[in-house]
C-alpha cells in the first residue's frame, strides 16, 4: 500500500478490498483470493492511517488472530479497538500480551484475563515473545514482560486450585463417571498453575506462605518441583556435552531446600481430600499421591515420620483399604490397586497388622504367566543374550514381577512381620523366586526364605516355553506338547494368551481339536482368518440354516461372550430362527 494514497481515498480502496470480488457468476473465487492477499498485506498500513471508527471496524473484522496480535504490539491496534474485536471473536492470549506491550495498556489487558479459558490464561506469559519461533539476528529483541502482568497471570493460574483446595467436592454426577476419572486429587496438578510457579522459583518461600495461595502453592512443589528439576536437569546434560562425553555422575541439587521443604509439610497429606465421599476410592487414591510425594523427596520421610504414619493409618482405616472385596470378572484394575497399596504401604505405613494386611493381598493374587517365545526372525539378536530366556527375564517382559517386587519392598520395611512375608514366599510362582535370587538386595531373612521354598519334584521353572515346528519334530508327540500350552494357566492372562494362541494357529502340527478350542473371536479375526473360514465352509457346506445361524452369530456379539471356536460351531444347530429385537 502505497503511503502517497491520498486521504480522499483511503474509504474507497478500503471499501473495495474489503467487498467479495464478484463476477457476472457469482463469486470470483481466483479473484477474491488476490482481493484476501492484498488487504492482508495492506492490513497494517491501512490501519494506521484509518482513523474513522466505522473504517477501523471495517478493517478489524477482516484481520486474522495472529495480525491483530502482532498490530497490538507494535501500537497500531489499541484498547479502543477492542469492542470491535470483541463484538466477532472470544479473548485470546496473543492480544492480552499485544496490548500489555504498552504500559498504558497493561491494566486494560490485565482486566481481560478472566475472558480468556482457563487453559489459555499461561499462554499470555508463554507467547509475549511472539517471534519466538521465526526470529533472526535483526529481529529485535520482545521487552521485558510487565511484573504486574506476571502477577496478574500467575494469580489467575493459581486461583483455581485453591478455590478447589476450599471445597474439593465431587462434581454431581460423579459416580457415573469411570473409576479411573475418581482421583480428585489429580486436580492438584494443574499444568498452569506450575508453568507460572516455574518461572519464579525464587518467590517460592514468599508464596509458599501466602495468606490465600499458599496452600496450592504448597500442593504444587511437593508435586512438581523436583521431578521438573530432573528433566531439566536431563535435558541440558543431554545438550551440553559433545558426542562421546559423558556428563559428570553428580546430580542436581534438589529443588527445595530443606527450609522450604518443611514450609510444605501442612500440604503434605493432603488433609484437604480427608473427608471426601466414597473413601474407598479417594482414600486409596489419596494414600498414592502422598506416596508419590515421599519417593520424589525421600527427606519426607525423615522429616515428617509420625504424621505420614498417623495419616497412613486414618486413610487405610476410612477406606478400609484391607477388606478387599472378591475379585470380579470384569474389574481390569484389582492387581493394580493391589500392587499399589503393597508398594505404598511399605513405604509409609510402621503398623504391622497393615503391613502383613498387604502381604496377605499379595498373596491372593492370581501367579504370573511366563512365556518363553517361540524362535523368530525377530529374536535372533537378543536370542545369543544368555540372560534373555532365564525366568527372571521372562518374568520381567510384561511387568510380571511387581507382584514379588512389592514384597521385596514390604520386606525391607522394618515393622513387616517376617511370617507374613514368609507365608506369601510359599505361594509365589518359581519364576517370581528365581527373580529373589536374581536381584538380592532385600534383607539376608528373606533372600535365605525364598531360596528355602520347597519345590516339589515334578515342578520345573515354571515357564511354559513356546517351541518352534523343527523342534516339536523331535518330540514324539507333537500334538500333546500343543495341548499342554492351551491347558496351561498362563492362556488366563492376557499377555501370553495371545503368545500361546499364535502359536498353536501358526504351528503345523495343530489339529482340529486344537483350533477348536481357541476363542472364536480369536480366531475370527486375530490369528489367520482363512483357517477359520476354511473349517466354516466345511461345516456349514450346503446348509443354509447353519449359514443363516453364523449370520445371525455375527450380529450377537460373539466375541464379547468370549466363546471358544468349537462352542460356536455347535450353536450354528441350535441357534434362534429370528434376531432378537433390540
Amino acid at each position: 500500500m502505497s503511503e502517497s494514497l491520498p486521504k480522499e481515498a483511503l474509504k474507497t480502496v478500503i471499501e473495495a478490498l474489503c467487498a467479495p470480488a464478484i463476477s457476472p457468476h457469482g463469486i470470483d473465487p481466483q479473484a477474491d483470493r488476490w482481493r484476501e492477499e492484498a488487504l492482508k498485506a495492506a492490513l497494517p498500513t491501512l490501519l494506521a492511517r484509518a482513523s474513522a471508527k466505522r473504517l477501523r471496524n471495517q478493517l478489524l473484522v477482516q484481520a486474522d488472530e495472529m495480525m491483530l496480535a502482532a498490530l497490538a504490539a507494535d501500537g497500531t491496534v489499541s484498547t479502543a479497538d477492542l469492542p470491535a474485536i470483541l463484538r466477532t471473536r472470544r479473548v485470546w492470549a496473543g492480544l492480552v500480551a499485544g496490548l500489555a506491550r504498552h504500559p498504558d495498556q497493561i491494566e486494560a489487558a490485565v482486566a481481560l484475563l478472566p475472558r480468556l479459558p482457563g487453559h489459555e490464561v499461561e499462554r499470555v506469559v508463554r507467547d509475549w515473545d511472539l517471534n519466538r519461533y521465526t526470529c533472526t539476528n535483526e529481529t529485535e529483541p520482545a521487552p521485558p514482560l510487565p511484573q504486574a502482568l506476571f502477577d496478574a497471570v500467575l494469580e489467575a493460574c493459581l486461583t483455581p486450585l485453591a478455590a478447589y483446595l476450599l471445597h474439593p467436592e465431587p462434581e454431581e454426577g460423579w459416580e457415573v463417571v469411570s473409576a479411573l476419572s475418581k482421583d480428585w486429587s489429580l486436580e492438584l496438578g494443574d499444568n498452569s498453575a506450575w508453568a507460572m510457579l516455574g518461572r519464579c522459583p525464587e518467590r517460592w518461600a514468599e508464596l509458599a506462605a501466602h495468606p490465600t495461595f499458599g496452600t496450592a502453592v504448597q500442593h504444587l512443589l511437593l508435586d512438581q518441583a523436583e521431578n521438573r528439576a530432573e528433566e531439566d536437569a536431563q535435558f541440558q546434560a543431554a545438550n551440553a556435552y559433545p558426542p562421546g562425553e559423558e556428563p559428570s555422575e553428580e546430580g542436581p541439587g534438589p529443588a527445595l531446600s530443606e527450609v522450604l521443604l518443611r514450609a510444605c509439610l501442612p500440604a503434605l497429606c493432603i488433609p484437604e481430600l480427608a473427608e471426601l465421599p466414597n473413601p474407598q476410592v479417594t482414600a486409596r487414591r489419596t494414600l498414592h499421591h502422598i506416596a508419590h510425594r515421599v519417593h520424589n523427596n525421600p527427606r519426607l520421610a525423615d522429616l515428617a515420620t509420625e504424621h505420614l504414619r498417623a495419616a497412613t493409618d486414618a486413610l487405610v482405616n476410612r477406606g478400609q483399604l484391607l477388606n478387599q472385596p472378591n475379585r470380579e470378572a470384569d474389574d481390569h484394575g484389582f492387581d493394580g490397586r493391589v500392587l499399589r497399596l503393597a508398594e505404598d504401604l511399605a513405604l509409609l505405613s510402621a503398623n504391622p497388622d497393615h503391613l502383613a494386611g498387604a502381604c496377605a493381598q499379595l498373596a491372593s493374587l492370581d501367579p504370573p504367566a511366563v512365556v518363553s517365545p517361540k524362535p523368530s526372525r525377530t529374536l535372533i539378536r537378543v536370542a545369543a543374550n544368555p540372560d534373555h530366556d532365564r525366568p527372571a527375564r521372562l518374568l520381567e517382559r510384561h511387568s510380571e514381577h511387581r507382584r514379588v517386587q512389592a514384597l521385596n519392598a514390604l520386606a525391607a520395611n522394618p515393622h513387616t512381620p517376617h511370617a507374613a512375608v514368609t507365608e506369601t514366599l510359599d505361594v509365589l510362582h518359581p519364576a517370581e523366586l528365581a527373580w529373589i535370587a536374581d536381584n538380592a538386595e532385600g534383607p539376608e531373612w528373606f533372600l535365605g526364605g525364598a531360596a528355602a521354598v520347597p519345590a516339589a519334584a515334578d515342578e520345573d521353572d515354571g515357564v511354559v516355553r513356546l517351541l518352534s515346528d523343527d523342534e516339536l519334530d523331535q518330540h514324539p508327540d507333537p500334538a500333546s506338547v500343543l495341548q499342554s500350552w492351551l491347558d496351561s494357566p498362563t492362556v488366563d492372562e492376557y499377555f501370553a494368551r495371545s503368545e500361546v494362541y499364535q502359536a498353536v494357529v501358526a504351528s503345523r502340527h495343530r489339529t482340529l481339536e486344537h483350533l477348536l478350542q481357541i476363542p472364536a473371536d480369536d480366531l475370527l479375526s486375530r490369528h489367520d482368518p482363512e483357517i477359520a473360514l476354511k473349517i466354516l465352509l466345511d461345516y456349514c457346506g450346503r446348509n443354509t440354516k447353519r449359514w443363516a445361524a453364523l449370520a445371525l452369530a455375527m450380529t450377537l456379539a460373539y466375541d464379547e461372550e468370549k466363546i471358544s471356536f468349537g462352542e460356536l460351531l455347535e450353536s450354528l444347530d441350535h441357534a434362534p430362527e429370528k434376531v432378537p429385537a433390540p
